[in-house]
C-alpha cells in the first residue's frame, strides 16, 4: 500500500516507541545525534540533527546525505514516560509484594516455563531482580540482626551494673530489636538509593507492570495508545514518503496494537507514504504469554497478515534482554495460515561489533539492550540511521533479505485465545 517501493525517500516520518523507561526523551535525541555521527563517520554518508520547538511529542529533524541522495527526517518519540513514572513510584515494601505478585503469576499460569523454552537471556533477566532484591532483603535482616544484637549486648552490660540482670535482659532485648529493625531498614533504602547500579528496583516494576494486568493493557496505558494512533494517522495524512514506526523493547507490542487499530480503522490511505515497522530487542513473548493478554494475541495476528504495512524484527542473541530471533507472532501461538510479518533477522553483535568493541560491551546488559540505537563499527546490512534517514523504505532495503535461519517460530504459548 501507499506509494511504490521503487519510489526514493525524500521525507520520512518517524515514531520512536521507547520501551519501560522513566528518563525523559531527550536522552534519545542525544543518543541519536552521537550515535549517528559516530556511524557516518564509519559508513562515509553525512548527517546532521537540528532540534525541534517543543510541541505535543518530544521530537528533533534530521537532514543526511546517502548514497549521494538528501533526504529529510522528522523523528518524534511518543512519550508514555510518566505512565512508567506513576507506576514505579511505590514503596520498599510495595516491591516487595510486587515481587510476590509477579512470580506467582509467571510461575502459577506456567508462563515462565514456556518462556524457558525460547531464550535462557530474558528468563534470566526476569529473574535477576528477584534474586537481587531477596539478596538485599536477606543482608539487611543479618546486619539488622547483627547490629541489633551488638546494641542489646552493649544496652544489658550498662543497664545491669545500675539495676541488675533482670533489668538488663529486657533491655536489651528492646535495645537490639529497635536498633536491628532500623539498621535493616536503612540498608535497604540504601540499595534502593543505589538502584541505578542495580536495576533491581526498575526491573522488577517492569515485569510487575503487564503481570498485575496479566498481560492485558491497563486503563491509561489503552488511552495512550490511542493518542498515539491519533498521531500517526495524521503523519499518514502528510506529504512524507514514509511513516516509519520503531518500536524497541516494550514500546514494541505497543507499536503492534498502534499498527493494528490504524489499519482496522481504514485510516492507512492507499495512496499516502509507505507504512513501516521496524521492532527492536523486542519482549514481546513476556506480555502475549500471559493469559489475559488477548487484545495483544489478536494483534499479533491481525498485523502478521495486513499488506498496508510492512514488518521487520530486528534482535540478537548478544542481547539477554530480548527475545532474540523468536517470531513474536509464532511463539505466541497465533500465526494466521497466511502469515506475512514479521521478517526476523539478527543484528549479530559478534559479527558486526569488532573483538575490541565487543570485549568492552559483553557484559554491559542494559548497554546492549539499546545497542541496535547505536554505531556499528562492522556493520552489515542493519544500520539504524540509514533505515530512518536514508533514501530507501523498509521495504525496499529488506525486499530481498531471507529471514534469519535459526529463528525459532514454532508455536510455545498455550494461550491461543484473541478475544477477550
Amino acid at each position: 500500500m501507499g506509494k511504490t517501493s521503487t519510489d526514493r525517500v525524500k521525507q520520512r516520518r518517524v515514531f520512536y516507541i521507547p520501551g519501560y523507561d522513566p528518563i525523559h526523551p531527550r536522552r534519545y535525541r542525544e543518543l541519536y545525534r552521537s550515535e549517528s555521527a559516530a556511524q557516518a563517520a564509519i559508513s562515509g554518508y553525512e548527517i546532521g540533527l537540528t532540534a525541534k520547538p517543543a510541541g505535543e511529542n518530544y521530537g528533533w529533524s534530521v537532514d543526511a546525505v546517502i548514497d549521494a541522495a538528501p533526504v529529510h527526517c522528522d523523528v518524534e518519540v511518543l512519550v508514555w514516560s510518566d505512565i512508567v513514572r506513576d507506576s514505579m513510584s511505590t514503596s520498599i515494601p510495595a516491591t516487595y509484594l510486587q515481587l510476590l505478585r509477579t512470580a506467582w503469576i509467571y510461575i502459577g499460569s506456567g508462563a515462565l516455563w514456556r518462556l524457558m523454552k525460547l531464550r535462557k537471556g530474558p528468563v534470566i533477566a526476569a529473574l535477576y531482580p528477584v534474586g537481587m532484591l531477596l539478596l538485599q532483603l536477606a543482608l539487611a535482616v543479618m546486619l539488622g540482626w547483627a547490629i541489633g544484637q551488638l546494641a542489646g549486648y552493649i544496652t544489658a552490660l550498662a543497664v545491669g551494673l545500675v539495676t541488675g540482670p533482670e533489668d538488663a535482659a529486657l533491655g536489651g532485648t528492646a535495645v537490639a530489636a529497635s536498633v536491628g529493625l532500623i539498621s535493616g531498614v536503612a540498608l535497604l533504602r540504601w540499595f534502593k538509593k543505589l538502584d541505578g547500579k542495580f536495576y533491581a528496583y526498575y526491573l522488577m516494576h517492569d515485569y510487575s507492570y503487564s503481570a498485575s494486568s496479566k498481560g492485558a493493557n491497563p486503563p491509561e496505558l489503552d488511552a495512550r495508545i490511542a493518542v498515539f494512533t491519533e498521531t500517526i494517522a495524521t503523519a499518514l495524512q502528510s506529504d512524507a514518503d514514509e511513516v516509519l514506526v520503531v518500536g524497541h523493547s516494550s514500546g514494541a507490542h505497543l507499536g503492534v496494537s498502534i499498527l493494528a487499530d490504524l489499519i482496522r480503522q481504514g485510516r492507512v490511505p492507499a495512496s499516502g507514504p509507505s507504512l513501516s515497522f521496524l521492532s527492536l530487542g523486542q519482549v514481546v513473548p513476556m506480555v502475549s504469554f500471559l493469559s489475559d493478554a488477548h487484545r495483544l494475541r489478536a494483534d499479533l495476528r491481525y498485523l502478521s497478515a495486513r499488506d498496508e504495512v510492512t514488518w521487520v524484527d530486528v534482535t540478537a542473541p548478544g542481547d539477554g534482554c530480548s527475545f532474540a530471533l523468536c517470531d513474536p507472532v509464532s511463539v505466541s501461538g497465533v500465526a494466521p495460515t497466511d502469515k506475512k510479518w514479521p521478517l526476523v533477522f539478527s543484528a549479530a553483535f559478534t559479527q558486526t561489533l569488532s573483538p575490541k568493541r565487543w570485549k568492552e560491551l559483553r557484559w554491559r546488559f542494559f548497554r546492549l539492550h539499546f545497542q541496535y540505537l547505536c554505531a556499528f563499527d562492522r556493520p552489515k546490512d542493519y544500520d539504524y540511521f540509514q533505515i530512518t534517514a536514508g533514501p530507501m523504505t523498509l521495504a525496499d532495503r529488506y525486499a530481498d533479505r531471507p529471514p534469519s535461519k535459526s529463528r525459532i517460530d514454532r508455536a510455545v504459548s498455550k494461550y491461543t485465545s484473541i478475544a477477550a
